[in-house]
C-alpha cells in the first residue's frame, strides 16, 4: 500500500482544493447549490483519486484512479473558465488557479505513464 499524502502530486491538488474553496466563498449565494457546490467537488475530486488509487494492489488499478482524477482535473479547467465568464472570479485569480491545474494535470499524465510502463 502506498502512502498518498507523500504524492507530489496529491499535495498539488489537496493545496489547489483549499485555494478553490477560498477563492468561491464569495460566489453568489444562488450558485452554493450549483456551479460552488460543482466547481469544489470537482477539484476536491482529483484529490481523493489519486489517495484511492493508491491504496489499490496494482499498479494498472492505481493508473486507472489516475486516469480518472486527469479527468476530474478537465471537469474542474471548464468550471473555472465558466466561473471566470460569469465574473465569479477575476482574471488574476483565473489565471493562478488555471496555471497550477495545469502543472498538475502534467503530473498526473507523468504519473500515469509511469505506472503504465511508458
Amino acid at each position: 500500500m502506498r502512502d498518498f499524502k507523500k504524492f507530489e502530486v496529491w499535495q498539488l491538488s489537496h493545496q489547489l482544493t483549499l485555494k478553490v474553496y477560498k477563492s468561491t466563498k464569495n460566489f453568489p449565494k444562488e450558485e452554493i447549490f450549483g456551479l460552488t457546490s460543482q466547481i469544489r467537488r470537482s477539484f476536491a475530486s482529483i484529490g481523493y483519486n489519486i489517495s484511492e488509487g493508491s491504496g489499490r494492489n496494482s499498479d494498472k488499478e492505481f493508473a486507472n484512479f489516475i486516469n480518472i482524477a486527469l479527468g476530474s482535473s478537465n471537469e474542474a479547467e471548464n468550471q473555472l473558465i465558466l466561473s471566470r465568464d460569469l465574473n465569479y472570479i477575476n482574471e488574476i485569480d483565473y489565471q493562478n488557479l488555471s496555471e497550477e491545474l495545469t502543472i498538475l494535470k502534467k503530473k498526473l499524465v507523468t504519473l500515469w505513464n509511469r505506472l503504465n510502463g511508458n
